[in-house]
């Protein structure tokens, strides 16, 4: 993950300004990316179960505290990342088996575009006017990166016969 090379010095400053305003209110912003989320893959919804019980609706999950940490998480990741703007390939094992984890709950390579499409919508939401091009293009390259490692974890996967 070379992250010198992924990110100009200006698409870090643009980042970390940018999260400095979304990283007060994780679990709020958090709630509006995986809103997004469930609204453009509803499917996805099957993929979050916790005790054995499927969640009927959206926002039955929304509200459930376990999910609730699941967001607080992802918005961790967020924030190492960001964090990391440096160096991200000390977040590569990480990823990488965060991707294994993903894969094994059953979640698609494909259905990481869909939560990048529901992170700039977030990041959109919550910046407003200040959700320019250049941030959403910094903010674009910057989940692109992370993807790319998490699919690692795919990869190293033996095949299954």
């Amino acid at each position: 993950m070379e992250s010198g090379m992924l990110l100009s010095g200006r698409q870090r400053a643009l980042i970390r300004e940018s999260w400095q305003r979304v990283s007060g209110s994780p679990e709020q912003h958090g709630l509006v990316l995986f809103t997004r989320l469930f609204d453009l893959d509803p499917d996805l919804l099957s993929l979050f179960q916790y005790n054995c019980k499927q969640f009927a609706s959206p926002q039955e999950c929304l509200s459930a505290p376990e999910f609730l940490d699941h967001i607080r998480k992802v918005m961790l990741v967020i924030d190492a990342a960001v964090s990391h703007l440096e160096n991200l390939s000390c977040l590569e094992e990480y990823l990488c088996n965060l991707g294994k984890k993903h894969q094994a709950v059953g979640v698609k390579v494909e259905s990481f575009s869909t939560v990048g499409e529901s992170l700039l919508y977030m990041l959109e939401k919550c910046l407003g006017t200040a959700f320019s091009p250049d941030v959403q293009e910094a903010w674009s390259k910057l989940y692109g990166a992370l993807v790319k490692a998490m699919q690692r974890g795919w990869n190293t996967l033996p095949e299954e016969d």
